[in-house]
């Protein structure tokens, strides 16, 4: 009761500037795989912008009717945030940045991301709705909602292949009226995306609670997509004709496997969504994936790339830590030669945070696919490198999955081939792309090139982990 008074008696420039500070702590809170560094940067100095403004203006000022606005941009940079908060929204690889297509020609995008695995352009309105016109105004400068969508959707349908969403999305913070959102259904097609209703009282960390981070909610907002080309990259093919030869994952395979992996491997792979458990829900996927429904693809299907099969393969994450640290200094250095701070140093981590642990609540209720490349990389790894128990372990994880060919999407293939884009790598983490999945990696080296190149990718980050014998 005492805080809701404080905010009562506060004025608007200290309303303002706690708007801006909370904005601030939420952006820390999100993680480093949704938004890139510099997507963060950006978003900090428009917002500290804000604050900068905000000190400026002295209570008297505030107080006097001929004076500006306090700011016409914090509902607008709330409205963003709260995108990039959403669960459904990953790789986000720009933010609040005009696309240049050439030196005269360019379009203001919000947010560059992925939503559901689709790449996506996010158009966020702050605006109140009763001022939002379909076709203008008097002024010259009310161009109209419709002008404003058309220079968009064409930009969005001509850009590089590399840059081109699927779709479009319109996210009006405080709402729309009814007569232009069926003007947008009418003209444009536009179909609705129901975006979560975060609670801003409770934020999930990497590792705890915290309850905080204050914000708004948007009870009255409105979000809507324009399909730009194909939704997705996903095409109707059957992908269990491709897997690895025998029964794939349900909660009694591991009972029946033959062999005992261990409480944690266990614990991940029971986790995830089977294959073998019914036919329909192999039709519920395929249907799904054909129609392109905006249901929640992306939670169907994760793609492990080879620095993720081996690490949930690795001795280290699989309880051998202890018995590696019991051993003298001078056998493991004989043991792993110049590898031997980088394997007491996963060791650490590992102790820190288990990695299976780790993985469990990003890849629960998912079925697991990898693409025909990891599988033939990961198995000479493991035929080279790995240890007895590894190469079982391997052995029992691979039923767990789907082997699917190497099919990249167009987009991934568009981007050079370099030392930092290796083609492998493009085949890789490009199959995922494919199929609307989060490709679960170390890789961040790629990831970041990637990024770079203003592409948006889902993916999935792990603590890298090695093979040591076990």
């Amino acid at each position: 009761m005492e805080e809701k008074a404080r905010a009562a008696a506060a004025s608007p420039e200290e309303d303002a500037k706690r708007r801006c500070d909370s904005l601030i702590d939420q952006l820390q809170h999100i993680p480093r795989t949704k938004l890139s560094p510099s997507s963060k940067t950006t978003l900090c100095r428009l917002i500290n912008s804000e604050l900068t403004f905000l000190h400026r203006i002295s209570a008297a000022a505030a107080s006097d009717l001929n004076s500006p606005p306090l700011s016409l941009n914090i509902g607008h940079l709330e409205a963003v945030v709260h995108v990039l908060r959403q669960p459904s929204v990953t790789g986000v690889s720009r933010v609040c940045k005009p696309i240049e297509f050439s030196k005269s020609s360019s379009v203001y995008v919000d947010v560059v991301c992925s939503l559901n695995g689709n790449p996506v352009w996010f158009i966020v309105s702050g605006r109140n709705p009763r001022c939002i016109s379909w076709n203008g105004g008097s002024s010259e400068k009310d161009k109209g909602l419709r002008k404003k969508i058309q220079l968009v959707v064409d930009a969005a349908r001509h850009s590089p292949v590399t840059l081109r969403p699927s779709s479009v999305v319109l996210f009006f913070s405080n709402g729309l009226g009814d007569d232009v959102y069926q003007k947008l259904r009418c003209e444009f097609k536009a179909l609705d995306v129901k975006l979560e209703p975060l609670s801003y009282h409770e934020l999930e960390l990497e590792e705890e609670w915290t309850d905080v981070v204050l914000g708004r909610l948007f009870p009255d907002a409105c979000a809507v997509r324009i399909q730009i080309g194909e939704d997705g990259i996903v095409r109707a093919k059957d992908i269990s004709e491709n897997r690895i030869g025998g029964p794939v994952s349900c909660n009694k395979c591991c009972e029946h496997s033959g062999f005992d992996p261990g409480l944690s491997l266990s614990s991940l792979v029971t986790g995830m969504k089977c294959w073998c458990c019914s036919l329909d829900d192999e039709v519920e996927l395929q249907v799904g994936l054909m129609n392109q429904s905006w249901r929640d693809v992306e939670a169907k299907l994760v793609n492990f790339d080879t620095t993720a099969m081996v690490a949930i393969a690795s001795g280290i994450s699989n309880g051998r830590t202890e018995k590696l640290l019991a051993t003298p200094e001078r056998q493991l250095r004989d043991r792993f030669k110049g590898n031997y701070d980088f394997v007491i140093t996963q060791v650490d981590s590992e102790n820190q945070n288990p990695i299976h642990r780790e993985l469990s609540g990003l890849i629960s209720g998912k079925r697991g696919i990898i693409c025909e490349s990891v599988r033939l990389e990961f198995q000479e790894l493991i035929a080279m490198c790995g240890g007895p128990n590894e190469k079982l372990r391997a052995e029992f994880f691979l039923k767990f999955l789907k082997v699917v060919p190497d099919c990249p999407s167009t987009r991934l293939m568009s981007l050079p081939t370099t030392r930092k884009l290796a083609l492998k790598n493009k085949v890789v983490f490009g199959t995922g792309d494919y199929w609307c999945a989060q490709t679960v990696t170390a890789n961040m080296a790629f990831v970041r090139a990637v990024l770079q190149t203003g592409m948006s990718l889902s993916i999935v980050e792990h603590r890298p982990r090695a093979l040591i014998g076990d």
